[in-house]
């Protein structure tokens, strides 16, 4: 021990490199891992499956607008946690619209979209004699999570920290019966919030975000808006235009209601829910529960820092819950401002599209 102090304090930078493993070292290391890897597979099929350590791996999965930005904020300013989004993984059948040159920062689709739709990579699995004995689906599903945990667990890797999350929107209503399937040692933290709230949130952030074309009726309600809020709200106009609130219900409904059903029936207790109307009321208690979930420190004063570091007035440049800026991706945090945006109208489209997914979750007694 004390030759290696000495050491240390000789040559930091050499005491160092000395102890990353080098080329020999991983190839034995590689070796020794697959090997139990292999053994408790075999173990699993005799029916003697061991105890598993915990997967470093998670995502963070929710609607559009549901508080998964924010949340995987306070995750990733957490010392063992690295939390990034959107690395875009699972959603089959998902892809952009057009590749932007302006968009190189966002995927073009899905990593499993992308996998899927690989024609030559598809014809060699299903030609190749390492493959095609077998159904080309299933190694494609086994490529797209070597795939996820090779770059996922290299940033780990670099970050110093112990676990790695995906902020994983939900782009199909079958994402956690992908991910079960796909990466089933992972754990899910599933974020809901009220699809009403969900709905005006999607509305402003196409104002501010969207390719709003001047002239359009959506640009005319975001200029009488942000020049006259309460004045817009009194006149009884609606925030959404054609059949926006229509989609938005719809989709809030079949992909938050497909989530929270498959999590718990196929992951057990590696799904976890969480409101954001409850992060909201009390974001240091289910902060901590949450870091608990993952195995990670939860003590008072390690959980405090994250949510202040990643509160409200800071993410919004100084406002406090409450202060309004129809521009800003913080535009409010608070919960409920539904019942002040929404028209009658619009109650009665989003309770005909989705009444019964409300009242399943809890944020109406009964769909009627």
């Amino acid at each position: 021990m004390e030759r290696l102090a000495r050491r240390a304090l000789r040559d930091p930078a050499g005491f160092v490199r000395g102890l990353v493993p080098g080329a020999r070292a991983r190839r034995e290391i590689s070796t020794r891992d697959a090997r139990i890897a292999a053994l408790e597979e075999e173990l699993r099929r005799c029916g003697l499956r061991p105890p598993e350590a915990a997967s470093p791996v998670f995502f963070v999965v929710g609607f559009m607008r549901s508080g998964t930005t924010w949340l995987m904020r306070m995750l990733d300013a957490h010392p063992e946690v690295l939390c990034r989004g959107e690395g875009r993984i699972f959603g089959a059948g998902w892809k952009r619209k057009a590749l932007k040159k302006n968009d190189v920062d966002r995927p073009a689709s899905s990593l499993y979209e992308a996998l899927l739709d690989a024609e030559y990579l598809r014809l060699w699995v299903e030609r190749s004699v390492w493959s095609r004995d077998g159904d080309p689906r299933e190694h494609i599903e086994a490529m797209t999570r070597m795939a996820a945990g090779y770059f996922m667990t290299r940033e780990l890797l670099k970050s110093g920290k112990r676990l790695v999350g995906d902020k994983s929107p939900l782009l199909n209503d079958r994402m956690v019966r992908e991910i079960s399937r796909i990466y089933p040692e992972a754990r899910v933290i599933h974020i809901i919030r009220d699809g009403r709230d969900v709905a005006v949130s999607a509305a402003f952030h196409l104002w501010n975000f969207g390719n709003v074309k001047e002239g359009t009726e959506i640009a005319e309600k975001r200029a009488a808006y942000r020049a006259d809020p309460e004045g817009f709200v009194r006149s009884g106009r609606s925030i959404f235009t054609g059949d926006q609130l229509r989609t938005l219900a719809s989709d809030w409904s079949s992909y938050t209601g497909g989530a929270a059903q498959d999590g718990p029936a196929l992951l057990g207790d590696r799904y976890m829910e969480v409101r954001y109307e409850d992060l909201v009321a009390d974001p240091e208690r289910h902060m901590r529960n949450i870091f608990s979930f993952l195995g990670a420190v939860s003590d008072e004063e390690t959980v405090a820092g994250c949510v202040r570091s990643q509160s409200f007035e800071r993410l919004s440049g100084g406002r406090g819950r409450g202060e309004e800026d129809a521009s800003s991706f913080f535009r409010k945090g608070v919960a409920g401002d539904w019942r002040r945006l929404f028209t009658t109208k619009d109650r009665e489209i989003f309770e005909e599209t989705a009444g019964e997914t409300l009242a399943r979750l809890g944020y109406e007694r009964n769909s009627s």
